[in-house]
């Protein structure tokens, strides 16, 4: 199942819902993440580690998760890495990651860390749409909140993630719970009401002074995952809804306990391509 549409026109500098293709969302990805890398990372970079594997802001980690099963010696892609903490942290337990990410300035932050961590990990900047890999050259592939919201052809993302899997990979994906995009972006008591229709496919965009997108997420409801997936090829074995902990206080954009103990804010889907 592909969702691709035509650009929409919408007003400099105003947010809204809007068309927008593939071209312009990884246009607008890709400066929007070299810009915010420092920031993001002086906001966020004690929480995620250096070298960990953090899920999502719940704060389930692989170490206590165990989604990838086994990585001893395993070729893995982490797709959409950022700094590549989770990939680093892969490394220390004796696989060989690939940390991949549209933006340059994500990936130099992930550099910076490999050098503080001695843990450096092959580092490839690309479009998740497009992976520059051969067929079956990796064993397992991840992605931990990174690059599939901000497809605009997230179907072929799963298509290319399903290519480059040998039979029998895994591929496990953490993305923003679907039912999130009915709610406003907001901690607080305002983020607890519906305002926007969960069966809207539009993107939320951003634009700057000049018109240019900015920013660009993409909504797929949780069926349209399903079948994105399966139509790739792959088999869903395990879909996963993190609880919030009662002992984690931390808020994180729209995250908070407060919603946390409510609503849904992560989605795991965990996939086989069969042999």
């Amino acid at each position: 199942m592909t969702i691709s549409v035509p650009d929409e026109p919408i007003d400099a500098g105003a947010p809204g819902w809007r068309r927008a293709s593939s071209a312009a969302s990884s246009r607008a990805s890709r400066h929007w993440w070299d810009t915010a890398a420092s920031d993001y990372l002086a906001q966020h970079g004690e929480f995620l580690g250096a070298a960990d594997f953090l899920w999502c802001p719940e704060g389930l980690r692989e170490s206590a998760a165990g989604l990838l099963g086994s990585v001893t010696e395993l070729r893995v892609l982490e797709v959409g890495c950022g700094a590549a903490q989770c990939s680093r942290w892969l490394s220390s337990m004796g696989a060989h990651p690939v940390g991949l990410d549209l933006s340059g300035g994500m990936l130099g932050a992930a550099r910076l860390l490999a050098e503080r961590t001695g843990l450096p990990v092959p580092l490839v900047q690309a479009d998740a749409e497009r992976l520059p890999f051969r067929d079956g050259a990796f064993d397992l592939a991840f992605t931990a909140m990174g690059a599939i919201p901000f497809c605009a052809d997230s179907a072929a993302a799963m298509r290319e993630v399903a290519r480059v899997l040998r039979p029998g990979g895994r591929w496990v994906m953490a993305t923003p719970h679907p039912i999130r995009w009915a709610f406003p972006d907001d901690p607080g008591i305002a983020g607890l009401t519906a305002t926007m229709p969960y069966f809207d496919r539009r993107p939320y965009v951003e634009a700057d002074p000049g018109g240019e997108l900015s920013y660009v997420e993409h909504h797929r409801t949780l069926g349209d995952r399903v079948r994105e997936l399966t139509a790739a090829g792959l088999s869903l074995i395990d879909l996963i809804e993190p609880e919030w902990p009662d002992d984690h206080q931390r808020v994180w954009g729209q995250w908070s306990p407060m919603r946390g103990r409510l609503l849904p804010g992560t989605a795991i889907y965990v996939c086989i391509k069969p042999a």
